[in-house]
Formats: structure tokens, sequence, C-alpha cells
């Protein structure tokens, strides 16, 4: 059983994270001692040091990632100047404002500094204080693999060469745990440095996940005039550099106060955000089910178009059952995202609302006098969470949300001239 420190590791993703760093880090060195004697060399011995070092820097900087955090902002927080209230959203779980920057996590529970996304192998937001380790983990991480990945491809072709063996002959065994290893580490090198190069990306613009998806939307909001908005965050990119990275990757700052661009104040985006919730209140709908959703990932049973095109996001699916209602705030072509319609909302300062994905074979919309007092529903609605990293909606899909009103009220007159 889990419990003091040990509790944030106990968890799927950081021991999956583990173990495939050990089973890579144990073979290659096993590769590496057999290669290396008797016959010393000096690309052996070099090839040797640097992995092992990668290998050591793999490890400190994700468990720095997981017990650093991101850093939380304090409960019930409030801007110095309480005018300034008035451009901040509430969280009504923390019972406080969230500064500029901060988004609430559902999976935490707490409003997380600068949060870019929460990272399951990391069981743990990233964030204001532990991006710069995180971003050297992954870094070191596809350093090393690729070292492994040269040490043991060399030890592999050594074995399968006709010349005589420096050493014992292996089993079978080990040479399909080497194989097994080799694939692990080209695994790593590919996934991971896929998500590095977007975090590097994202570090040099100085956004993080959530705000890139906000500046995509505030662009689009005015995409029909001459009006561009500006990031208030992104001087130049060795100054965005330096906001994240350093050699003890330490972030400077409180996580609350940020530096600015000249035009811009502290409140720029979080302005931008209040404005865009505004419209995602006008663009809500409310549906009924009329045929069960499971919550599945892979939902068989709603057609091939549906399991193929599923949501590029880590956001929940949800259980519905027929005749639950759901006030609908984002579309795709096969799936709607929503949130099941209930009396409760907080309880004991956890947000218990049901919100997610679902087919959209399931649910239909209802055009009723109900959607007048959408507005008063989203009274309590936090923003909108967004928890997948470097991964945008495209301006199609964005078309598709804003322009769904007039679908519906197309089909809805339609469906008036067959009844007459």
């Amino acid at each position: 059983m889990c419990f003091g420190p040990f509790k944030r590791i106990c968890n799927w993703g950081p021991l999956t994270a583990l173990v495939i760093i050990k089973i890579i880090t144990l073979m290659s060195i096993h590769c590496s001692r057999q290669w290396w004697s008797p016959n010393k060399s000096a690309l052996s011995d070099i090839s040797f040091i640097v992995f092992i070092t990668f290998s050591g820097l793999t490890l400190y900087h994700f468990i720095n990632s997981i017990y650093e955090g991101p850093g939380y902002l304090p409960f019930n927080w409030v801007p110095e100047n309480e005018n300034d209230c008035q451009f901040l959203q509430f969280c009504t779980v923390c019972q406080g404002y969230k500064a500029p920057r901060s988004h609430h996590c559902r999976k935490c529970g707490r409003c997380i500094l600068k949060m870019d996304h929460h990272c399951p192998w990391i069981n743990n937001c990233v964030g204001h204080y532990n991006h710069g380790y995180f971003t050297a983990f992954l870094a070191s991480a596809v350093a090393g693999c690729c070292v492994s990945t040269y040490i043991m491809v060399k030890w592999l072709l050594t074995v399968f060469s006709t010349r005589p063996l420096p050493f014992q002959p292996p089993s079978v065994f080990i040479v399909v745990s080497v194989l097994f290893s080799i694939g692990l580490s080209i695994g790593v090198v590919i996934a991971v440095g896929m998500l590095l190069y977007f975090q590097i990306h994202a570090i040099i613009k100085n956004q993080t996940g959530i705000e890139c998806w906000i500046l995509e939307k505030a662009n689009y909001r005015r995409s029909t005039t001459a009006e561009q908005f500006v990031h208030p965050y992104s001087k130049n990119w060795l100054f965005n550099i330096r906001q994240v990275l350093s050699w003890h990757c330490s972030a400077p700052g409180d996580g609350i106060n940020w530096p600015v661009v000249e035009g811009c104040d502290q409140y720029t985006l979080t302005r931008e955000q209040l404005a865009q919730k505004q419209e995602k209140r006008k663009r809500a709908k409310r549906y009924r089910v009329i045929a069960r959703a499971t919550g599945s990932w892979v939902p068989i049973g709603h057609g091939l178009k549906v399991l193929c095109s599923p949501p590029i996001t880590d956001e929940a699916r949800i259980k519905l059952e027929i005749g639950d209602t759901v006030i609908v705030t984002r579309w795709r072509n096969n799936w709607l995202f929503g949130e099941k319609e209930s009396l409760t909302v907080i309880t004991d300062g956890k947000d218990n609302r049901i919100r997610g994905w679902f087919p959209r074979p399931c649910a239909i919309p209802v055009n009723s006098e109900k959607d007048k007092d959408l507005d008063n529903y989203f009274e309590n609605d936090l923003d909108v969470q967004y928890l997948i990293p470097n991964v945008s909606p495209t301006s199609k899909s964005m078309q598709t949300e804003l322009n769904y009103d007039h679908s519906v009220q197309k089909v809805s007159v339609g469906n008036k001239k067959k009844n007459k």
C-alpha cells in the first residue's frame, strides 16, 4: 500500500516509465560490458560513459518532475488589487480567482501555476516549477536511448557476425531481451522525441499547451478583421527560453506575475479567455440522449466512422443513459463534448460534474425554451480544460463549432416544412 512520499509515484504512469527506463538501462549495460571487455576501445569506453550519464540524468529529472511539482495557486487566492477580479475567472473548487496563466486541473484537484498539461507518465501536471525538469527529462531520455540503441545494435551485430565472439555466446533469452530493448529504445526516441519537439517549439514561443489553443481561437475570432491578437508573454526567443530552461532547471518568478510585451498588461490573455468563454456559452446546445453511451474509448457499437475518428485528446469519455440531457459545447464530425446536466456541481470542495466526449449518434439536439437559461446553468462553470499537450484542433473544426447554430436552425426549419 502506497503512502507518504511514495503515493505520487505509485501509479501506472510513473511505474511504467520506470520499468522502461530500467529495462533499457540494464540491457545496455550488459551489452556494453560484454562489448567492452576484453577488447577495450576508446569508442566503447566513451559510449558507456555517455550512456550512464544520460541514464542518470533521465532518472534525476524524472523524479524531480514528479516531486518538484508544477506549483499550486493558494486556495482562496485574490489579486492584490480587488478591482482586477473583473478580469479573472473564479474557481468554484479552490474558492479563489485564477491567476494569469493558471488553470484548474480536475485530476490534481488544484489550480496549477502556468499549467501546460497533465502528464500521466509523471502522475502530475507540467507547470511553472517543473517545466524545466520535464523538458530536461525528455531530452535526456531521447539522447540516452539514441546511445543505448547504438550500443545494443553493435552488440547484436557482433553476435550474428561470422567472427569469433570475444565473450561467451549469449542464450536465446538474452538475444530476445536485447531485441525487445532495442524496440523499446527506438520507440522512446520516436514518441518522446516528438513530444520534446513540441515542447521546445512551445518554449521558444513562450506558450503552454493550453495557451496554444487559446491563441489559435483568439486569432480565429479576428480572422475577418485586420486586428491580430498579440501574445503578451512572448518577447524574443532567447528571453522565452530563459523563462523555462536553465542549468539548474529552476523557473524564475513566482508563477503569478509575468513580464509582458509593450502594449499588453497582466490581464491581456485573461480578458481574451473571458471573451472566448462568453462565446462558448452562446454556442452551447442542449442534447437529449437517444442511445446509450458506454464511455468506452473504443465504441464499436456506434459504427466505423465513430470508431475511426476519435478526438485526439486524453479528455474523458462519459457514460450516458437514454433520456439524459447533455449541455454540448464542442463538436467534431462524429463526436460531441458536453456536460451531463445535473443540479449538483460542487460537493465537499470537489468538482463532481460529468464532462467528456461521447459519440454523436447517441444524442439529438433539443430545441426548447430551456436553452434560454443556459447562461444561468454556466454560472458555476470552470474554464474549459484542455489537457493534451501541443495538439490543437484545425480551423475546420473551429468552423464546425462556430457555425453549428446555423446548421441546427436549418434542420429545424426543414422539419417544420415536412410536418406542414
